[in-house]
C-alpha cells in the first residue's frame, strides 16, 4: 500500500483527489498539507508543516497555485520525495525549478492528467505535421473559478502542434486579436479562451483550409478524471528512478 500525502488537501483537485482514493487498494492518504480548513474528516496527517508532511507520504500530489508549488520544489531539493505535480501556470521560473529539482526525485509534471487529452495531444501532433498547410485554433474553456489563461493544457497542446512543424511557438502564438490586426499569418498559432460557470473543462484544436477543417476535441465533465489520472501517475512515478517525466511516459504512448 503507498502512502500518497495530498498538497493542497483544501481545494477542489485535492478534495476530489481524498474522495477517489477512499476506496483505493493500491494506494491511501496518508498525509494532507494544507493552510485552509477541510471540509472533510479525513483520518490521516493534516499538518501545514512541510517536515511533518513529508515524513509520513511516500509520494505527493500537488495540484494548487504557482507560489504554492515552488515552496514543494524548494523544501524538496533538500527533502527529495517522488512528486506527482499537476499544477499549471507554473511560469519559465517554474519550469525552470522543476528541472533542477528532478534531478534530485523522480518528478512526474502534467498540465493535464486525463488519458483522453493525452490522446488529443498525441493527435494533434499527427494532423498538424500531415496537413501543414492548414491553419491551427485552439480554443479552451473553463468554469468561472480558473485564475490563469490559457490553460496549462492548452499550452501544451499549442507546444505539440508547434513542434510538429519545427515552429517556435513563442513565435507564433497569439492569444488575442481586436481592430485592423491585418490578414492571418501562414505559422499563426492562436490560442483562445473562454471562462463561464462550471466548465470542468474543454479544449478544441482546430485545422482549417480552404473547403475543409477538422477539428479535434476533448470535454472533461468531472474532476475525478483528472483525480484518478493523478492516482496513477503518482504510483507510477514513486517507482521511477530521478528525472523529468511526462504523462506520457506513464502510459506508454
Amino acid at each position: 500500500m503507498i502512502n500518497i500525502g495530498i498538497y493542497g488537501g483544501s481545494g477542489k483537485m485535492g478534495t476530489m483527489i481524498f474522495e477517489c482514493l477512499k476506496n483505493n487498494t493500491k494506494a491511501k492518504v496518508s498525509s494532507i498539507y494544507t493552510i485552509e480548513p477541510l471540509n472533510y474528516e479525513p483520518k490521516c496527517v493534516i499538518t501545514d508543516d512541510f517536515k511533518t508532511f513529508f515524513e509520513n507520504c511516500d509520494v505527493v500530489i500537488d495540484f494548487t497555485i504557482k507560489d504554492g508549488a515552488i515552496n514543494l520544489l524548494n523544501y524538496a531539493r533538500t527533502n527529495p520525495k517522488p512528486i506527482c505535480m499537476g499544477t499549471t501556470g507554473l511560469g519559465e521560473d517554474g519550469e525552470n525549478l522543476l528541472k533542477t529539482a528532478s534531478n534530485m526525485m523522480p518528478i512526474l509534471y502534467a498540465t493535464n492528467m486525463s488519458l483522453g487529452v493525452a490522446i488529443t495531444n498525441k493527435l494533434a501532433y499527427l494532423a498538424s505535421k500531415a496537413l501543414r498547410d492548414f491553419d491551427i485554433e485552439i480554443t479552451e474553456m473553463h468554469h468561472h473559478h480558473k485564475k490563469d489563461a490559457p490553460s496549462g493544457t492548452a499550452l501544451t497542446l499549442a507546444k505539440s502542434v508547434a513542434s510538429a512543424r519545427d515552429l517556435n511557438l513563442k513565435d507564433v502564438m497569439v492569444t488575442g486579436r481586436n481592430g485592423m490586426v491585418g490578414e492571418r499569418s501562414k505559422d499563426e498559432i492562436a490560442v483562445m479562451s473562454l471562462r463561464g460557470g462550471d466548465i470542468v473543462g474543454k479544449h478544441t484544436i482546430g485545422f482549417y483550409n480552404d473547403g475543409e477543417f477538422i477539428e479535434i476535441s476533448h470535454t472533461a465533465t468531472s474532476r475525478a478524471t483528472f483525480a484518478n489520472g493523478a492516482i496513477k501517475a503518482a504510483l507510477w512515478v514513486s517507482e521511477q528512478k530521478n528525472g523529468l517525466y511526462t504523462i506520457n511516459d506513464c502510459l506508454g504512448i
